[in-house]
């Protein structure tokens, strides 16, 4: 535990606590702050701090940038007199606050109260937006109208008071990625509304494909629900009465006389449907549950909107949840929702990944023991990168791959790891496939096309080696990008920064590792190893009498492409700028990587190259230990190396 003013960064559960707020960063800004304050004091060099958080990877300090705005934001800090994170132009970052081992007792004992998630009707890590639902239940109960919107992820500085100070309806908007947790949390809620209000709860769920085509599908279910409780008789007298065009979809019959005028035909208004749930909630609290929202018929967007803005008193709160990555910019749900917010109609409860510590509960939960294989945790926490449901479906391929196994002798005893965790770039589970593929598949084949290229990348990618891969212009893709990037939530624009040449190209990410790997693994080898071999290929050309400062990313990509003589070359190149930095053992690491490479060549050319790349190492390792040491002379080894 690192402490700094009023924060502290937990190191064990990969969290930051402000006084006794708990604040959830993604895995790798949380990397990033971690290794600033664990330097305190110091420059931090733009290459030290890739070279630590992104090994292997070629990415561009403007990932950086786009991390430190983010930190700063959540930190509160100003760049122009900071209090923690100091920008020296074109060198790199120092973490200019006092830092202290939160070892002392008080800070202790808070903190092994809090790092523990409490686990609420099933739902592990939500308390605080558990706590804002229950805030708003007891203002429901005082006949305060709130429409409770669920999609994904919590402002940490957001208080509930700020919410309710105004006393108006609220809609509140629960959203996020898929699996995140949303319709556990409303289940969760409304087990709490039902207990605390006797609240009389209905809900209906969107479906993909058909609930676009029919108006009011998910309203229709819900009324139907209401009609089949034990409110039902009154539900049906209610509606008979206010709004009769609505029986007979449910099947059943008014109890208003019909005209008998055969021009007139019942229309079902949402005034009516509006005037009836509210007569409903008159009395006793209601609570309708609308479920995955982003399918839904305009019609039922344009009844919610109703509902929420009407001041008739009502006991009413709608709970609605959305798919964050099932809606683009120009959705009309993502319109109703900014309107609401403009006019301070709404309050948005969206959801983040689930902290460190909540993931081990889950798990703890699932294997129904509370101690868990060693690495377990970290595993699952690294790759689902919080997300409840991803975690699940890799414990559950952990099981299926027999890498957990419960001992005893008729495996009823506790689980425990018998295999090496698995490396999930290598294939994502079918499972996660399954969750993630038909996001994708929604998309134009052009825009998948454009994702693929970019997985070649990993998570962090940047245009121009996507416009090299698909052999097009920087500033066609350029476009392309910022189009996705405004549509889906699985992908984000990092900011631009300039590229050897003098010309700029922005850069993107994915905001899921996972969605990165699905999409390089639906890709074939061969048009793999063709997008590798142009990213190498553009690489060289952008760093043209400089490629040694880029050799390792293009021995990467030569390597993933399977092109083992040019990987070598490259590894060899790179080796070279190593021992120019003086970095002598990494000139060895390179080299014996690159002896590795080459048992793909034939025999005969292996024993040419393995001669030659083992008189380098050969000097590699004099190097390292010393020429007084060697029978090499210093300037030897030096000439050797700069190829003189």
């Amino acid at each position: 535990m690192k402490q700094f003013e009023s924060f502290r960064l937990d190191t064990s559960n990969e969290c930051l606590w402000q006084n006794h707020l708990q604040i959830n960063l993604p895995p790798k800004p949380f990397a990033v702050l971690r290794y600033l304050v664990e330097n305190p004091g110091r420059l931090i060099t733009h290459n030290e701090l890739l070279d630590a958080l992104w090994p292997e990877t070629y990415v561009q300090p403007q990932v950086l940038r786009t991390y430190m705005l983010d930190l700063r934001k959540i930190l509160g800090d100003d760049p122009a007199c900071p209090r923690f994170i100091q920008t020296l132009p074109k060198r790199g970052y120092c973490f200019v606050a006092q830092v202290k081992d939160g070892s002392g007792t008080e800070v202790a004992d808070a903190s092994a109260v809090e790092a523990q998630p409490a686990i609420f009707d099933g739902v592990v890590g939500r308390e605080p937006e558990l706590l804002r639902l229950k805030t708003l239940a007891q203002a429901l109960a005082c006949g305060q109208r709130q429409t409770v919107f669920s999609t994904g992820f919590l402002c940490p500085f957001e208080a509930p008071e700020r919410i309710l100070a105004c006393g108006q309806r609220q809609t509140v908007f629960i959203t996020g990625p898929t699996g995140i947790g949303k319709t556990a949390l409303v289940d969760a809620a409304c087990h709490q509304m039902v207990a605390m209000l006797s609240a009389t709860v209905a809900a209906g769920q969107c479906v993909e494909g058909l609930s676009k085509k029919v108006d009011y599908y998910v309203v229709m279910e819900i009324l139907r629900h209401l009609c089949a409780s034990a409110d039902g008789e009154r539900v049906i007298r209610i509606l008979s009465t206010m709004a009769p065009a609505w029986l007979p979809t449910l099947g059943r019959e008014s109890a208003t006389p019909a005209t008998t005028d055969p021009r007139f035909t019942p229309q079902r208004t949402p005034g009516d449907i509006c005037g009836a749930l509210e007569e409903l909630a008159k009395e006793k609290a209601l609570v309708l549950v609308f479920e995955d929202l982003h399918w839904a018929h305009d019609s039922t967007l344009e009844l919610i909107s109703a509902l929420a803005r009407r001041r008739t008193p009502a006991k009413l709160m709608l709970l609605v949840t959305y798919s964050s990555h099932c809606t683009s910019a120009e959705h009309p749900l993502k319109a109703l929702k900014q309107d609401l917010v403009l006019h301070r109609q709404c309050t948005e409860l969206a959801l983040a990944p689930l902290a460190k510590t909540a993931v081990r509960q889950v798990l703890c939960r699932e294997l129904g023991q509370e101690a868990l294989p060693t690495g377990l945790d970290t595993f699952v926490y690294r790759y689902s990168e919080g997300n409840p449901l991803f975690a699940l479906a890799l414990l559950r391929h952990l099981i299926s791959q027999h890498v957990l196994m419960r001992d005893g002798a008729n495996g009823s005893g506790r689980w425990e790891q018998r295999a090496p965790f698995p490396d999930m770039e290598t294939g994502v589970p079918q499972e996660l496939v399954q969750l993630i593929d038909p996001e994708i598949e929604r998309l134009p084949p052009a825009e998948q096309r454009i994702l693929e290229a970019a997985s070649l990348m990993r998570v962090v990618f940047p245009a121009w080696a996507v416009a090299a891969v698909l052999e097009q212009g920087l500033a066609e893709t350029e476009e392309a990008c910022d189009k996705l990037a405004r549509r889906l939530c699985f992908v984000h624009r990092a900011g631009p920064d300039e590229l050897p040449d003098g010309t700029r190209s922005d850069f993107y990410a994915f905001a899921h590792g996972l969605y990165r790997e699905v999409l390089y693994q639906k890709q074939s080898a061969s048009r793999r190893a063709k997008g590798h071999t142009r990213i190498a290929e553009r690489l060289g050309e952008l760093f043209a009498g400089r490629e040694d400062k880029v050799a390792r990313e293009m021995a990467m990509h030569y390597e993933a492409a399977g092109n083992w003589k040019r990987a070598i070359t490259a590894l060899r190149t790179a080796s070279r700028h190593a021992h120019q930095r003086q970095a002598y053992s990494e000139a060895a690491q390179l080299l014996q990587h690159s002896l590795g490479i080459a048992e793909n060549l034939n025999d005969a050319e292996r024993r040419v190259i393995e001669r030659e790349i083992q008189a380098e190492l050969d000097l590699a390792r004099v190097a390292t230990e010393g020429p007084k040491q060697s029978q090499h002379t210093s300037a030897e080894i030096d000439g050797f190396w700069m190829g003189t």
